[in-house]
């Protein structure tokens, strides 16, 4: 391994480190340097090599977590190109996801109302990039009128996070529960953006 690929390496251990001190009773901006490192198992002095200081550690994070879910929602739009409910499999999706990587989403709630202006600006910019993505496809796929596809596109990102949100610390059925209605809510707003696209047509 050469020098690059340790240095790489090093700062994903960083970058997974931050993520795992993360959970329910603890937000990014109560953990210290000190406990990124010592999680990483590497000195305190090392973390400079790799990031500025904690706040852009955490930046990283909110960029990560956005990038991780529009990769996943891609694979999603995928499968459903081969058959399938485009509302059951995104939301199947989001949920899975939310069940696998509990503090990657806890990130992105807690930034989303936090205290840090900065994170609060990165997780509005992943949350625009995510609704963007999704207002392409509803423009594409359902051949909706721009304005008609954002409105719907930003209706269903605000449904899905909100039940994201609910489910976080939910037991199974319960997330089978809230999966249900919320793929109910999602086709309310499909079947009125779709009427509301044919009277401006």
């Amino acid at each position: 391994m050469n020098r690059q690929q340790q240095k790489l390496q090093t700062r994903q251990k960083i970058v997974d480190a931050a993520f795992i001190l993360l959970d329910e009773n603890k937000s990014f901006t109560a953990i210290s340097l000190r406990e990124v490192a010592r999680e990483a198992g590497i000195a305190p002095t090392s973390f400079y090599r790799h990031f500025s200081d904690i706040n852009e550690l955490g930046l990283t994070l909110v960029d990560e977590s956005g990038l991780a879910l529009r990769q996943l929602m891609r694979k999603a739009r995928q499968r459903i190109q081969k058959g399938g409910s485009v509302i059951n499999i995104s939301v199947t999706t989001f949920m899975e996801f939310i069940t696998q990587n509990k503090n990657v989403f806890r990130l992105l709630l807690r930034e989303h109302t936090g205290t840090s202006s900065a994170f609060r600006a990165a997780v509005m910019r992943e949350i625009q990039y995510f609704t963007e993505e999704l207002s392409d496809y509803i423009v594409s796929h359902l051949k909706l009128p721009p304005k008609v596809a954002r409105l719907q596109a930003e209706a269903m990102v605000r449904l899905v996070f909100s039940a994201g949100a609910e489910a976080l610390d939910a037991d199974p059925r319960e997330v089978s529960n809230i999966a249900e209605r919320v793929i109910a809510q999602l086709r309310f707003v499909q079947v009125g953006a779709s009427q509301y696209g044919k009277r401006l047509s």
